[in-house]
């Protein structure tokens, strides 16, 4: 079933993502497109000014419930075709869901304090979609999990180092309180003052850092998808982890705004990540990437 418009909405809010999806395959690129439509609604939703939209995200989390009836869907058409999606391709309706808890954990002020809080968060948001994402891609390899969630949580690391700026002046600092030697509040970080630039910048390298261990366990990871898939996942992977190279080489300049990946250097990237078609043996997951998730979606119990 072809859907031009998520292609559309893929096309114009997921550049790096749209990139990675012409080496899919029409079929497969369109449920990925579908997939990311129904996450940018909800993200939409969450970030955006409705006076309700609390609400909204609510009633959406109950329609993700197992024993919740079709009938009872509010008219809302993005959730009516993830539903659709998700029947048709096997995919965990508990990370679904918390994908919608991520969400409603927005809708209040945030700042979290520990690194375990911070990797939570970002399960929640993105680890969940890997999980997803891997239904959509037809892998049957259930160790392939480990690896998706890692990929998740490594990519929102990347947004999070990258969007530092504009969360703040949202209400939301992610960036882990006990990082700070002094106490930087979120108001600090929306008004760039002078006083907690250079403290930010140290605690955004360090989420890079963390972000590294996540992207290498990724690319690992990547041999256990079908053959067709893995080269379009590693461009998307090598892109977005370019962001923070990108920020790196601006020497880690957050309040002047979010940085973006040259066309030039997404050729380059996906010229590179044919060597991940090279078989190679995956090992065991690192478990130690998981020790703070216990108790969610798709984490192993070791």
């Amino acid at each position: 079933m072809n859907n031009p418009q998520s292609i559309q909405v893929l096309a114009r809010h997921g550049k790096s993502f749209y990139w990675a999806s012409f080496f899919l395959g029409s079929k497969l690129a369109n449920r990925a497109a579908q997939l990311y439509e129904f996450c940018r609604f909800v993200d939409d939703l969450a970030d955006g000014d409705l006076p309700h939209r609390q609400d909204s995200l609510e009633d959406i989390r109950a329609c993700l419930d197992q024993d919740n009836e079709q009938k009872n869907d509010p008219n809302i058409p993005e959730l009516t075709n993830f539903k659709d999606l998700a029947q048709r391709n096997n995919i965990p309706m508990a990370a679904a869901r918390e994908l919608l808890d991520g969400m409603l954990l927005d809708q209040q002020p945030t700042q979290l304090s520990t690194e375990q809080e911070l990797l939570r968060y970002c399960h929640a948001v993105a680890g969940t979609v890997g999980l997803m994402m891997c239904r959509i891609l037809d892998c049957t390899q259930s160790r392939a999990d480990s690896f998706a969630i890692d990929l998740g949580i490594a990519m929102q690391l990347t947004n999070i180092s990258r969007d530092v700026l504009e969360d703040a002046k949202m209400g939301r600092r992610y960036l882990p309180a006990n990082w700070f030697e002094s106490i930087i509040s979120v108001e600090q970080i929306a008004a760039a003052e002078a006083g907690c630039q250079q403290p930010v910048a140290e605690a955004i390298d360090r989420l890079l850092q963390l972000s590294e261990k996540y992207y290498a366990s990724a690319l690992v990871g990547i041999r256990l998808l079908p053959f067709r898939s893995r080269l379009s996942i590693a461009i998307a992977l090598r892109v977005y982890r370019q962001i923070g190279w990108v920020l790196r080489r601006q020497k880690l300049a957050w309040w002047e705004g979010r940085v973006m990946v040259g066309k030039a250097e997404k050729v380059r990237l996906s010229m590179r990540s044919l060597t991940e078609l090279l078989p190679i043996k995956v090992p065991n997951h690192n478990q130690s990437l998981h020790q703070h998730l216990e108790g969610l979606a798709g984490v192993q119990h070791y």
